[in-house]
């Protein structure tokens, strides 16, 4: 034992060490075995230890010394939090061997085979090998916390071994085939479902098999929820802060993995599931075994058929298959005992209604008037009912998903004429009459003004949660086309987001361009789904005047400050909001192209000269409350509030700040840099705007409280960093990094006192070009050479090197020489454009670690003729109140606290109901005309009165506020999110813009797709990458 105890903290000492010369030598720490053994310990290079006879002491901190500091306690209480945690894990891993395998292998007469108790408990010996001697090494760490204070190499050490991601990957891939066992095996073995419920009332915690095999999976992310709030109480300078967050990085990159292997496991067995339903001799059947077709999506919805007159008809829950380039609809056959459900998941057998190719399936709103589908040349009919109706088709009208909203809005609009026409009557009477004046018309008029409103504001509602679909139908006997009408209830706002999103993308996925759009070198020359990867929406010329072959200089994406678009429209359209390109030409001054992205295609809407070209550009967006540099600053007028503003720099000298498009793009100030130097690059942090210039110097000018943000009238702070250009500033939280020759300064944000500077690279004749912050490192660019470089944040060590000409050399045979041009990184990928026009991708972690870069690149087929200038991101955030459901909006936020799962919404008290007008959905508008108060006949009202038993009618069909229609009694198989889980803040829209000269297709034999390229090789051109929202 004490021998064990020794070689695991040894082990874990020198862990760290190995892990940094394993960086520093490019090594990935998870190697991944291409094909495993079958299954047998020895393949694995365990340490044949029999678990039981093990028994470790139990991880004991001692008692609380006197005087430590609210962190250190803080992080005493984490530590215990990761044993006791750990101790349950593994008590859970040793229940599933010795209360269920060991018996069950032992059991005669056998009820579950020894060849499927293998399949079962696959990998479970194994994992609780690799945590038990985790276990041994955290209890001699615990036992010297106070003295050393480490956790994070431990982990280092224990968790980037390749085993570990081995027996975690075998595990995961293999749990939905044991769990599908098990499932049988209660179906047809009583003596086997016996066993289970015995066993689990003789458990303590009455936890289940599938309760205890799900942990593995859960693991990691529990142990990355820990870590992070371990590195959040670790000062800065603390021994155990690098390897806290090399170990984060470490966890994070394994969770990743697994839960993609997890996805591509279900993935197939939801397409398997979906086959089966499929007679073997049919098309679709050869479509979905040939291998070629990914889900890209699969949800449970409520198919719902209304008819004439709007009324619900039928609703009924089907299976939605969104694939690559089909959607399929099956109807749902639970078949099998309920009793099981609590033991094992019960999956549902499909039975597919209809399939149809993905170009031909549009997305419909309600009221949405035009579309790109021949009004007169369709016939729609709504699917479920047996013909069109006979007035539909008389009257040539199509009334899409619930009509009855749509049918009394426009009830309501000719009401409103009739009104009007007799308000003009009533004008021309000669006598006075008590109920017959114009006060009364125009309190008619008022009232069913108010009414179209709040019509109009029900279908705005009722979109938020049903997804409408024009599907192609078999022609009618003349040969007229006829579409079909499907409308599904999705669970929540943020599903129905998910599918018009996905169903949009996959669309423009199935363009030559993106067919494929990107390849993984590493696997040999492997194409990717183009669904799980950025894609390629559109290329466009960067400058109007097709004449001017004008060079790229700098981008910037201004995001608008209230959303433009409707519900759907938001969600596959290009981030909200303005792209501003500069660039010129030497001697010919510069230029500003500014494009808009609320429309389906960008568009120019501005475009002006300048002086000299643009080198340069910043955009600075409305000061957070707290950010201004000191209180006097708050207590400045209303009128002389701060507007988002876009900052120029030129090769004059000159720096400009402009209004952003909303506020009417105009200059608000200029001014010229000391000596008049080239504007190199343009940096904000909360208290100055940083430019570095042509000369070595680094101009900070601090910020003002009036309309324009900087004070460019004083002279500026100057620093001088070095004898070169200062060729990229990089803004930190409390720091500012500049870059000269290969040399980077730190200047602190505030004092603009010089911290510290570092050699980046050894070679005196290379400049840093480019840096990019992500977690805790800043990866750097230089000015030859085809490396990239990863410094850490605080420490400013070297972590890791990356040869981004490896990637590239299938693409470019032959070329030797590759320099990077651009750098930037979202949403989890580095983007890395180079000067032959090819733009490489490469994984790094989204946490507050290392960025380093953990996994196999990616190479885009779609790039530019000559240097990627720069690449930009642009994000809008979806507004809050567009993902609230409607039973969110008229209960407002309290009900998220004292709400209940499962309870029913209660209507809004009359008190409030006044307060809600202003609300989008609750409003009960009882509107009285004021001399008509006393007539008899019912109220001008937006609703129905409520019926005689109280009850409220907040849950009528076409509100958009059912979540679960279905009565069934099997709702723990559908697993459906309750609206509260579904509700979320904001959802961010991502597109990345690269620009260089021309566009070039490196997948064709030609250099060119078939699509004909918007500009000429020579002419600059903005390539424009969709990314698939993250819900």
């Amino acid at each position: 034992m004490t021998q064990l105890m020794k070689a695991a903290k040894s082990g874990t000492r020198d862990g760290l060490e190995k892990t940094r010369m394993a960086v520093m030598r490019k090594v990935s720490f998870l190697h991944r075995k291409d094909v495993l053994g079958d299954s047998e310990e020895e393949d694995m290079g365990l340490l044949e230890v029999s678990v039981t006879d093990i028994k470790p002491p139990a991880p004991e901190l001692g008692p609380m010394p006197d005087g430590l500091s609210p962190q250190q306690v803080v992080r005493r209480h984490i530590l215990g939090s990761i044993v006791q945690s750990e101790g349950s894990y593994v008590e859970s891993l040793k229940r599933v061997l010795q209360d269920y395998r060991n018996p069950l292998m032992e059991m005669e007469p056998k009820v579950l085979s020894a060849r499927k108790c293998q399949v079962v408990f696959f990998r479970v010996k194994e994992i609780l090998h690799c945590h038990s001697m985790f276990q041994i090494a955290l209890s001699s760490r615990v036992a010297e916390w106070d003295s050393t204070e480490k956790i994070g190499d431990l982990f280092v050490a224990s968790f980037s071994k390749s085993m570990v991601l081995d027996v975690y990957s075998d595990y995961v891939n293999n749990f939905t085939n044991a769990m599908s066992i098990i499932k049988k095996a209660c179906l047809t073995k009583p003596a086997f479902l016996e066993f289970l419920k015995r066993r689990q009332v003789c458990s303590p915690d009455r936890v289940t098999l599938y309760g205890l095999m799900v942990k593995p999976i859960q693991r990691f992310p529990q142990f990355i929820l820990l870590l992070q709030d371990m590195l959040k109480n670790t000062p800065r300078g603390h021994p155990d802060r690098l390897s806290l967050q090399l170990a984060l990085t470490e966890l994070e990159t394994l969770a990743e993995k697994l839960n993609e292997q997890k996805r591509l496991a279900d993935q197939v067995a939801e397409i398997q599931q979906l086959t089966k339903s499929v007679s073997d001799r049919s098309s679709l059947n050869k479509l979905l075994t040939s291998g070629q077709r990914q889900l890209l999506l699969c949800e449970t919805l409520t198919e719902t058929v209304y008819g004439d007159r709007g009324q619900l008809i039928k609703s009924k829950e089907r299976r939605v298959f969104l694939l690559n380039d089909m959607l399929v609809c099956a109807n749902i056959n639970f078949k099998g005992q309920l009793e099981i459900s609590s033991l094992v998941p019960l999956g549902p057998k499909y039975v597919v209604k209809w399939n149809t190719a993905l170009p031909q399936v549009q997305v419909v709103e309600v009221g949405q008037d035009g579309g790109s589908y021949d009004k007169d040349n369709v016939l729609i009919q709504h699917a479920g009912t047996k013909k069109a109706s006979a007035a539909g088709q008389a009257q040539n009208k199509v009334y899409f998903g619930p009509p009855r909203l749509f049918q009394e809005l426009q009830d309501l609009q000719k009401d409103l004429a009739v009104v009007e026409q007799i308000t003009f009557l009533i004008s021309t009477l000669h006598g006075t009459y008590q109920n017959l004046n114009m006060t009364v018309a125009q309190d008619w008029c008022l009232a069913l003004q108010r009414l179209m409103r709040v019509k109009e504001e029900e279908i705005h509602s009722a979109n938020k949660c049903r997804l409408r679909l024009l599907l192609p139908g078999k022609p009618d006997k003349s040969g007229r086309p006829i579409s079909f009408m499907v409308v599904f209830i999705t669970p929540n706002p943020l599903s129905k987001i998910s599918w018009v999103n996905r169903l949009h993308l996959a669309k423009i996925g199935l363009r030559e361009e993106n067919q494929p759009g990107w390849l993984c070198p590493d696997e040999d020359k492997k194409s990717r789904a183009p669904f799980w990867c950025p894609i390629l929406a559109c290329c466009i010329p960067a400058f109007s005047p097709r004449g001017l072959s004008l060079q790229l200089g700098a981008l910037v994406h201004s995001p608008v400050s209230c959303p433009l678009l409707g519900f759907s429209a938001v969600s596959t359209s290009l981030p909200q909001g303005y792209l501003w390109v500069g660039g010129g030409q030497e001697g010919a001054g510069g230029q500003v192209e500014i494009f808009s992205l609320n429309r389906p295609s960008p568009r120019t809407v501005k475009s002006f000269p300048l002086a000299a070209p643009v080198l340069c550009m910043e955009y600075i967006p409305e000061p957070e409350e707290g950010e201004s540099g000191d209180e006097s600053h708050v207590a400045a007028e209303p009128s002389a509030a701060v507007h988002p503003t876009i900052c120029l720099g030129l090769q004059d000298g000159s720096i400009l700040v402009y209004g952003s498009v909303d506020t009417g793009t105009q200059c608000l100030a200029t001014s010229r840099s000391p000596g008049l130097q080239p504007v190199l690059c343009l940096r904000h942090s909360p208290f100055h705007l940083f430019a570095g210039l042509q000369d070595g110097t680094v101009a900070a000018y601090p910020r003002t409280s009036g309309g324009v943000p900087w004070d460019l009238e004083s002279p500026p702070v100057c620093l001088t960093v070095g004898p070169g250009p200062v060729r990229t500033l990089l803004s930190l939280e409390d720091a500012v990094w500049a870059s000269c020759g290969p040399r980077v300064t730190v200047l602190d944000a505030t004092s603009l006192q010089t911290q510290q500077s570092f050699e980046a690279h050894q070679d005196e004749a290379v400049s840093v070009t480019h840096m990019v912050k992500a977690g805790s490192g800043v990866w750097m660019a230089f000015s030859s050479g085809s490396s990239i470089r990863l410094f850490h944040t605080e420490t400013l060590e070297h972590l890791q090197e990356i040869n981004i000409a490896t990637r590239t050399t299938f693409l470019l045979p032959g070329q030797k020489h590759l320099c990077v041009t651009s750098l930037l990184i979202c949403q989890g990928l580095l983007w890395v454009g180079t000067d032959q026009g090819v733009i490489v991708l490469l994984p790094v972690p989204r946490l507050e670690g290392i960025p380093k870069i953990t996994g196999k690149g990616m190479v885009s087929l779609n790039g530019h003729c000559g240097p990627v200038a720069f690449l930009a991101v642009a994000t809008s955030i979806l507004a809050p109140d567009i993902l609230r459901s409607d039973q969110e909006e008229a209960e407002g936020p309290r009900a998220e606290e004292d709400k209940p799962d499962g309870q029913a919404h209660e209507p809004p008290p009359a008190s409030r109901v006044g307060r809600e007008l202003t609300r989008k959905k609750g409003i009960l508008l009882q509107y009285r005309l004021r001399s008509t108060a006393h007539l008899p006949g019912p109220l001008l009202s937006v609703r129905e009165p409520a019926p005689a038993d109280g009850s409220a009618l907040e849950h009528s069909e076409e509100d958009g506020s059912i979540y679960e229609m279905a009565d069934d009694p099997d709702v723990w198989v559908r697993s459906r999110p309750c609206a509260r889980d579904a509700h979320r803040k904001e959802i961010c829209s991502v597109a990345i813009i690269s620009g260089g000269q021309g566009y070039r297709n490196f997948g064709s034999a030609s250099g060119g797709s078939g699509r004909p390229a918007p500009c000429g090789e020579t002419d600059s051109a903005l390539l424009i990458w969709q990314v698939p929202l993250t819900l």
